[in-house]
Parts: structure tokens; C-alpha cells; sequence
């Protein structure tokens, strides 16, 4: 295991070679983001990795001999897979334990693309004694070591559970006797200080510029917001986050 070549900025994870990719992926497939192979392989040994890609769900590129070289320094021997710095918990598991969190509730993080966000909210929601967080396989940050540190290694003592279809995880949710609260502005959306909270619950947060899908939202009970004092624009996922879990929080102490 490697980080990354000259050039990259976040720390990123690869477990390279032909058997520790397979054996990565009969293991733990959950951590691995992605599974980039030369152009050109057609051996007994890749057609062994990409099965196992397609049984388990994981994507799958092919990619230039140079750009192989990038990610990985050294005999890689064509093929390489990019990690998470954590393993993941499995969703049912993450719900059947939420109750028995300080704070009952799991933030949802739909299509979030920002490492240091995703971090500092996670520093953030372990703190205030939060359940868990749920991040998105397609479209969400890369868990690495960026974020990681962002997360003051909070992302290793927190449950973190990575779904690649949100709408049915929601449903899940909503299966489980979860009130499902999205943070997002609408008609009738409550204020975050007067709104009724209750536990267990999910936030729901959205993409930082296209917000929560429409597909996800239609899951939520009730819609939430935070009042301005002032004429301003907005506050990024993370600051947002921090308020609303701490007023679950507040409403808990």
C-alpha cells in the first residue's frame, strides 16, 4: 500500500498487484472507491478482479500505462485499487446501534464532494455524540487521509456507512421508525430553533451547490433551516451541519 505520485494534494490510498487487489476485494470491497487497470489487460488474472468488481459493485476504469505510473510509484503490475482510510459499517448495523448513541442520530451526506468538510463535520458529529454518518459510493468525497486529518481521526471511531443508491438507503430509514430531517430551505421548511426534534432521527445534508436531490428529499418527514441575523448568502455543509447537530444536541442535554 501507497499514497500518491508527484502532484496529488489529499494523501490517496492504492493497494496495487494483481493478488492484493483480489484479495482487497474478496475482504473488504466496501473501502475500495475505485479499480483502475493499464489498457490493454486482458489476462486470466484481471478478468479474475474485474468479476469481482461487477459481483460487488465496485467501478472500474482503464486507464493509460503513465497515469498508472502517477498513482503509483513502483511495480504495480497494471492494476491498482483506491482506497478509503476507513472501513465502513454496513448500513443495517449502523441503525440497529443508533439508539444506543449519546445522540441518536445519523447525518446523510448526499453527494457532499468536499474532503475537509466531510471531515470536520465527522469531528463534529462524534463530539456531540452522534450514531454515525452515511456518505454516498458515486459522487461523494474521498475518504482519504485529507479527510482523515480534517476529522482529527474522528473517521475511524465514528460509523461510517457508504451506500451506492441513497434513495432506497432512505427508505431504510423510513423502515426503521427513523424521522428524517432535511436541511434545506422551502415553503414550509421550520426554523431549527423552534421546530419539534425527535430521536431518533436523520439530517439529511446536501450537495454544497446543488443541494439534496429531489429523489432523496421526497423521503424526508419535515424540512429544516437556520434563521440569518443577517443578509448573507450561505454557510458551507460543514458550518451548517455543526449548527443543526448541535441543537439536536441541545434539545438532548
Amino acid at each position: 500500500m501507497q499514497k500518491n505520485g508527484p502532484g496529488k494534494k489529499d494523501g490517496k490510498i492504492y493497494v496495487v498487484g494483481n493478488k492484493p487487489v483480489k484479495e482487497l476485494m474478496m475482504d473488504d470491497p466496501s473501502r475500495v472507491d475505485f479499480v483502475a487497470f493499464r489498457k490493454g489487460r486482458s489476462d486470466k488474472a484481471m478478468e479474475e478482479i474485474l468479476a469481482l468488481c461487477k459481483e460487488k459493485n465496485v467501478p472500474f476504469k482503464s486507464v493509460s500505462a503513465k497515469d498508472l505510473d502517477f498513482m503509483y510509484r513502483g511495480n504495480h503490475q497494471g492494476v491498482a485499487a483506491r482506497c478509503a482510510a476507513l472501513s465502513y459499517t454496513p448500513l443495517t448495523e449502523l441503525l440497529e446501534n443508533a439508539e444506543e448513541a449519546p445522540l441518536p442520530l445519523v447525518v446523510v451526506l448526499d453527494q457532499v464532494q468536499d474532503t475537509g468538510n466531510v471531515g470536520v463535520l465527522a469531528r463534529t458529529l462524534y463530539a456531540l455524540g452522534g450514531a454515525g454518518l452515511v456518505v454516498c459510493q458515486h459522487h461523494g468525497a474521498y475518504l482519504g487521509a485529507g479527510a482523515m486529518r480534517s476529522s482529527a481521526g474522528a473517521l475511524n471511531k465514528l460509523p461510517v456507512s457508504k451506500v451506492g443508491n441513497l434513495a432506497n438507503a432512505m427508505k431504510d430509514f423510513v423502515n426503521y421508525d427513523f424521522t428524517v430531517y432535511c436541511a434545506r430551505m422551502t415553503s414550509d421548511s421550520q426554523n431549527i430553533y423552534t421546530a419539534e426534534l425527535d430521536t431518533p432521527a436523520v439530517l439529511v445534508l446536501g450537495n454544497e451547490e446543488k443541494g439534496i436531490r429531489p429523489g432523496v428529499a421526497k423521503y424526508g418527514h419535515h424540512s429544516l433551516h437556520i434563521p440569518f441575523m443577517r443578509e448573507f448568502d450561505s454557510l458551507n455543509v460543514a458550518q451548517a451541519g455543526a449548527v443543526l447537530v448541535s441543537e439536536f444536541a441541545r434539545r438532548l442535554g
